[in-house]
């Protein structure tokens, strides 16, 4: 008997039923095409394994930490690599990247993109000949990099150890940007990328422009063109499980940066949001009642009769 979502309470990162429907047909295709071996269609419904790995990657729980009424940490993660290995994560994610451009009135891929990294530490389970140190952050651990269209839509992204230069994080990015996005002809990068990623982009057919800070420009200053990669790894952060690279295997952390924005990108297709370490709890105030006062609103003093103690005592 498979287990479905309609057993239990909801969680907030759980899939919408209209949402369930934008990645329903790729998911069920690929179940069609890989029958278990004894014949049986498993324990668990497609649905909630999903659901399992968004509560994951907002949460950024350990895997054997999934919540009792979810799939366990043995079929969750089994579907998990799977589709990590054969790139249906990715196809689930290049899909929905399609749609949320076509609603924008766009097509389906750029001819511009932005391309940034950002290193991040590494958990102790990382091999160690995974990870690293940034010599110019001086910051051990990770680092990504990410190239997204001027919507902060994801086109590749690749993780490596912190010590990997730019450079070569940025050729690797244009092999894939020119593999997945035939379309794109210019690329805008930070002072990061040196002279080898431009050279690099000319023998694609790529324009990179190295967009340079504006001079006496201190602290954090938004660039132009680029604001929009720095923005979408801000959104990723609001996964917890990207807040560091808490995966042994860089493919991992590629796959729940792919899941991450998914995430995001049905909620953009169904209008929905979820809430954030920013929103405050719900609070509901009773309605006013006659001759009550309301305390919330500025300049009105309470009345003296509802700061009296409750036991008929006077303050003192």
């Amino acid at each position: 008997m498979l287990v479905d979502v309609g057993e239990r309470p909801p969680y907030p990162s759980d899939l919408s039923d209209e949402a369930w429907e934008l990645i329903r047909p790729v998911i069920t295709a690929w179940k069609a095409r890989h029958p278990s071996v004894s014949g049986h269609e498993g324990q668990y419904a497609m649905r909630e394994i999903v659901n399992a790995i968004l509560y994951q990657a907002r949460t950024g729980c350990q895997w054997r930490y999934l919540p009792h009424d979810l799939p366990p940490k043995s079929a969750v993660y089994y579907y998990f690599a799977k589709w990590r290995d054969n790139g249906t994560a990715e196809t689930v994610h290049d899909l929905l990247r399609w749609q949320v451009r076509e609603s924008r009135k766009r097509h389906e891929d750029p001819t511009a993109v932005v391309m940034d990294s950002q290193t991040v530490r590494a958990s102790m389970n990382a091999p160690k000949e995974t990870t690293g140190l940034d010599p110019g952050k001086r910051s051990p651990g990770r680092k990504r990099g990410i190239v997204t269209d001027v919507l902060g839509l994801v086109i590749a992204a690749v993780v490596v150890a912190a010590s990997v230069p730019d450079n070569a994080i940025g050729i690797t990015l244009l092999d894939k940007v020119a593999a997945c996005a035939p379309t794109v002809t210019k690329v805008w990068v930070d002072a990061g990328f040196k002279k080898a990623v431009v050279e690099h982009g000319v023998r694609l057919g790529i324009d990179v422009e190295i967009v340079q800070r504006k001079p006496g420009a201190r602290g954090f200053a938004p660039q132009p063109k680029r604001w929009v990669a720095e923005q979408t790894l801000g959104t990723l952060m609001l996964h917890r499980r990207l807040a560091r690279d808490y995966e042994a295997r860089p493919a991992s952390s590629v796959a729940m940066i792919h899941w991450s924005m998914t995430d995001v990108m049905l909620r953009r297709l169904t209008r929905t949001s979820t809430l954030t370490w920013r929103d405050p709890p719900a609070w509901h105030a009773a309605p006013p009642t006659s001759g009550s006062v309301d305390e919330g609103t500025p300049g009105k003093d309470r009345d003296p009769a509802a700061s009296r103690p409750r036991d008929g005592r006077t303050a003192s």
